[in-house]
């Protein structure tokens, strides 16, 4: 049986620079430090601003660090560059010399303007660089260059237009989707590009954009739109393509009952003790299901308010039926299987979501807590052969900072 090796991790030896703030970039980079990558992240003078995104807030030791800011920035290490300062531009240079990638949410033409962009400058000087510019709307085309948040591209990309009902019109994702997703195809990105650099030796740039991967989010419903050319409604819980497919009442809690094909509707409709829907002929496919949704949906209704929600959910589900109740996030994080599964992280102070890709011989796992403003400042730039009195002389000038402006 092969050990896990929990010393590194699958990108153990690898070195990433982190410009980015807020997210997206955040969290890609968390990811690939959960994996054993050296992230180093440099923020401006005034810090991430995701610090001040609360309550609440972590203490450290005066500066306060907010939940938003803690959640998407374990496995890095920290310091501050004024890089609209020459000397911290070329400080930058000399750390990419034994970097592998580099990560940027500027706005567009930021890093051309202070001499560090890909094709004019790092491409030559760093060949095997992988450099990944996150953007709204990319830097080129009717929009390019222009600010992007979460919330704005909900909203532009047709995603707050399937999301609500027809009382409450369209409502934005809950959880910050396209971000997160930004942050998922950021990762991917930079795994395909390091993929591609072991045959070719070459680093290459990446150009993520949050437009893009609000659009790329939009299954299956741009493909009924596509396809049919209908746009579609807002239907809540419902799915578009499938029947029954929604949130329903029980006796004691609200469940999700997801209902995909012909074997597991006999199942459900057996669980209910109502085998007499299964003759019926306008439940016999998914199609017809579909079609004939609201009288289907208004008879199991009737059935499921006599049963227990929870236990019929664990009845159904291992009949293999996908119907699960519906849990607010202590229960979830409460759950045994949360627990068995590793996916609630608590190390001194920090609690936070587990690593959800588990590798069998390199697992990753959380080896650094979120740190504090320039909390690495000195441990990094030794490691880069600066002296103790040069460090202190570069936070003197403000070209390193130690405290937020």
């Amino acid at each position: 049986m092969t050990t896990p090796n929990t010393a590194t991790g699958a990108l153990h030896g690898l070195t990433v620079i982190d410009l980015t703030r807020v997210l997206g970039g955040p969290y890609a980079s968390q990811i690939l430090g959960d994996h054993g990558a050296n992230v180093i992240k440099i923020e401006p003078p005034q810090g991430d601003e995701t610090r001040d995104w609360g309550p609440p807030f972590h203490d450290y030791d005066g500066d306060a660090g907010a939940s938003y800011y803690v959640g998407v920035n374990r496995n890095k290490r920290a310091m501050a560059l004024d890089l609209t300062r020459p000397e911290a531009r070329e400080l930058l240079l000399q750390m990419l010399e034994g970097a592998d990638v580099l990560i940027d949410n500027f706005k567009p033409g930021t890093l051309k303007s202070w001499g560090l962009d890909y094709e004019g400058v790092l491409k030559a000087r760093f060949p095997r660089l992988i450099h990944c510019s996150i953007s709204g709307f990319g830097a080129t085309g009717p929009m390019g260059g222009l600010p992007g948040y979460d919330a704005v591209l909900q909203a532009m990309t047709g995603t707050m237009s399937i999301n609500g009902t027809p009382e409450s019109g369209g409502v934005r994702a809950g959880t910050p989707l396209i971000d997160i997703t930004t942050g998922l195809n950021t990762t991917i990105g930079i795994l395909l590009a390091l993929a591609e650099r072991e045959k070719s030796g070459m680093g290459q740039a990446i150009d993520i954009a949050l437009y893009d991967c609000g659009l790329a989010n939009l299954h299956p419903h741009a493909a009924n739109y596509f396809m049919s050319g209908k746009p579609p409604v807002l239907m809540g819980n419902t799915h578009p393509n499938i029947s029954p497919y929604d949130k329903m009442k029980t006796a004691t809690v609200d469940i999700f009952v997801c209902v995909g094909n012909n074997r597991a509707f006999e199942r459900f409709c057996q669980g209910l003790g109502r085998d007499d829907l299964l003759k019926d002929e306008r439940y016999v496919t998914n199609a017809l299901r579909v079609q004939h949704r609201e009288p289907l949906m208004q008879t199991l209704q009737e059935s499921l308010n006599q049963v227990e929600g929870v236990a019929f959910c664990d009845q159904m589900l291992r009949a293999g039926v996908p119907v699960g109740p519906v849990m607010d996030l202590p229960s979830a994080f409460s759950h045994p299987h949360t627990a068995h599964r590793q996916m609630k992280i608590e190390q001194d102070w920090y609690q936070g979501f587990g690593v959800p890709v588990k590798l069998s011989r390199t697992p990753g796992g959380v080896k650094r807590l979120p740190p504090a403003f320039g909390e690495h400042t000195h441990e990094v730039l030794a490691e880069y052969g600066f002296s103790a009195d040069q460090i202190q002389a570069m936070i003197q000038q403000g070209v390193v900072l130690d405290r937020r402006k």
